[in-house]
């Protein structure tokens, strides 16, 4: 009887094993099967063809390696296998890895090890492949890593630009301590300015452009680093493209000038891509330019607001009044506001109601003030306030139409820490002096452009960018381009996110759109590269997992593990049923 009983209790201790295996899902790495032939990844970045490149032999292992098998080419994007010279801006490697793994078999990447996502790399797929690295050879090497200045200008204005500059690599024993940063317009010398190489790593220095250097229109202008005697010379130079408009569309008068001035001029060149400019009032009745400080006289001003599309008076209203017109103006009063925290109430149903989806209203920090407007039924109150979130509503932002007279009013107060926090918040400050801007420049709809250039100024190897900026859907747009090679013409073709890429030579090129003809601009790839750079590997050399590519198998995987329970537990039914067992 007891070996009897024996026979049901094996059973179910298998079965309860094979059923513990399949809750638990031990795995375990295994070789792929056989017979895959070799995916070898080549890096084909331009610091592989740059200084002390070895572009040459990394082709030759690749066609070595990868015989009977499959090449790829990786760095800005994933290419079949060429023998072009390489072209990608970037060194990434995450996405070859990722296709090659689904792709399966063994993996072979050949590299400078100078990878720019190798942060990116999953774990199990940065241990996986063999690795061949062929580093570059140390050299000396200066560079001009980037400009900041401003992209819309009035002419005579005063330019001023942020210039990073520094060095790489080893520097030889007698290497240049003194150098020039020299600015120039179409081989144009414009100014220079003398500056000191650091030891190691980047500088900054400020470079002020004399105002009657520019010209009215679209300028490509150099920074270039002249008298450092590197072997690199195609990243010493950088080109930052400037639009020069003859006079300001958007002028900002600030009496006195404060933050929530500054903020709007600079949100409201932002946002609005025409140029803006900003007048202060420092003392009574006399007027500077808020960039240079430079005194303005009255005619001056005059006549740079008689000129504007859109004037901004924002400040003590007594001191403003003088300047006050029929259109396209935004009153902006600061004085005496009743003070508190003011939340802002989601906006209800009027004309710029759409310009704010997607602000999350509850997240904004309060306005500091709302002033006591005087009541004009023919305004349309775009957003209101409530004090602590309780009370009666006040509007802080109206807008008035009469018979094509467009103006804006706002009435709160501290709107500009809006735009310090950051964030969310920002983003919703922008989309207010958006609106405000397109409310009063709207009369130009026509005009209105569809698309803007995401940047003005890409890297060799990257692709130039346009944002879809329209209404409705993005459709695809026919585009004439007149460069280095003459005219060309290409289309847009936006994705889900409203981008479209387009890859283009080095070169300065003039834009525009052809089926209307109303958007246009420049846009410049540069002969500068961070790949031209010397860097230290941050891939190493290493052999792969033993066989090649590896799959990771769980218990829940094997088909065997679910007919052995139910084997088992079907035995064991059966067994008792037979002895008459409960």
């Amino acid at each position: 009887m007891h070996r009897l009983s024996l026979v049901p209790l094996v059973l179910r201790t298998v079965g309860l094993g094979a059923v513990l295996l399949l809750l638990i899902n031990p795995a375990r790495s295994r070789p792929v099967a056989g017979g895959v032939p070799p995916l070898v990844l080549l890096d084909a970045s331009l610091s592989m063809a740059g200084t002390n490149g070895s572009w040459l032999a990394a082709r030759d292992s690749a066609r070595r390696l990868g015989a009977g098998g499959t090449i790829w080419r990786f760095g800005s994007d994933v290419d079949p296998f060429d023998s072009t010279p390489p072209h990608g801006g970037e060194s990434r490697l995450a996405p070859a890895l990722a296709a090659a793994a689904a792709r399966g078999g063994p993996v072979v990447v050949i590299t400078d090890g100078a990878i720019s996502d190798s942060a990116d790399l999953p774990i199990d797929l940065r241990r996986r492949p063999r690795v061949i690295v062929l580093p570059r050879a140390p050299f000396f090497d200066a560079y001009v890593a980037s400009i900041e200045g401003p992209r819309r200008v009035v002419v005579g204005d005063t330019v001023r630009l942020r210039v990073a500059y520094g060095v790489a690599g080893t520097k030889p024993p007698v290497a240049p301590r003194r150098a020039s940063l020299v600015v120039s317009v179409a081989g144009r010398r414009i100014t220079a300015a003398p500056v000191t190489l650091p030891d190691s790593g980047s500088l900054a220095t400020e470079i002020v452009l004399p105002p009657a250097a520019l010209t009215a229109g679209f300028q490509a202008l150099e920074v270039r680093l002249a008298g450092v005697g590197d072997v690199e010379p195609r990243d010493d130079a950088r080109l930052f493209v400037l639009e020069v408009s003859a006079q300001p569309v958007a002028v900002v008068l600030a009496a006195p000038p404060d933050w929530e001035s500054r903020f709007f001029a600079k949100t409201l060149t932002d946002v609005s891509r025409v140029p803006v400019k900003l007048l202060v009032q420092t003392e009574a009745t006399k007027w500077r330019d808020g960039a240079t400080l430079a005194p303005l006289t009255a005619d001056a001003v005059g006549r740079i607001i008689g000129e504007a599309r859109l004037v901004a008076l924002i400040g003590d209203p007594a001191r403003l009044t003088a300047y006050r017109r029929r259109s396209g103006l935004v009153l902006w009063p600061l004085m005496a506001a009743r003070s508190g925290d003011w939340y802002v109430d989601p906006p209800p149903a009027s004309a710029l109601a759409g310009a704010f989806a997607g602000v999350d209203w509850d997240s904004l920090p309060p306005a500091a003030g709302v002033v006591d407007l005087p009541t004009d039924t023919s305004a349309i109150v775009v957003l209101a306030a409530r004090l602590g979130r309780r009370g009666a509503a006040r509007p802080i932002l109206l807008v008035r139409d009469s018979s094509g007279a467009r103006t804006v009013t706002v009435a709160g107060t501290g709107l500009w820490r809006w735009g310090f926090r950051g964030g969310a918040s920002a983003e919703a400050y922008r989309s207010l002096v958006a609106a405000i801007a397109d409310w009063l420049l709207s009369d130009a709809a026509a005009d209105r452009e569809r698309v803007v250039p995401v940047s003005a100024e890409v890297a060799q190897g990257l692709p130039l960018e346009w944002r879809w900026r329209g209404s409705g859907s993005p459709v695809p747009l026919p585009l004439a381009l007149d460069g280095p090679s003459g005219p060309e013409t290409g289309t847009l073709r936006f994705d889900a996110q409203g981008v479209a890429a387009l890859a283009l030579p080095p070169g300065v090129y003039r834009w525009h759109v052809t089926d209307r003809g109303t958007e246009r601009g420049m846009v410049a790839v540069e002969q500068y590269s961070d790949e031209w750079r010397p860097a230290a590997p941050v891939l190493t050399p290493q052999p792969g997992e033993a066989g090649g590519a590896r799959d990771d198998v769980g218990a829940r995987d094997l088909w065997w593990l679910y007919a052995l329970a139910v084997v088992a537990f079907a035995g064991e039914w059966a067994w008792r049923r037979r002895q008459g067992l409960p």
